[in-house]
């Protein structure tokens, strides 16, 4: 999934799935209900954020809450 970068250090975030390209979906960081900070999004993730709601249905399932789980790097 693409992955927007991170406007906030929520330990959550709002995922739409693509309904046909599977790991080419988007994430946003929100809080515990899904509310999406916009003006701290980039231009670019504002601009994919509304693409996505927009999209609900077309391109994209319905948007899910997650807890966000960082992947500890190997060395």
């Amino acid at each position: 999934m693409a992955t927007a970068p991170a406007a906030s250090s929520s330990p959550f975030e709002v995922r739409f799935a693509s309904l046909f390209n599977e790991g080419r979906g988007l994430v946003f960081p929100c809080d515990e209900g899904g509310h999406v900070q916009i003006d701290a999004l980039s231009d670019r993730g504002r601009s994919n954020y509304f693409f996505a709601r927009a999209m609900l249905g077309r391109e994209y399932a319905a948007p899910r809450v997650v807890r966000h789980v960082e992947v500890a790097r190997l060395h």
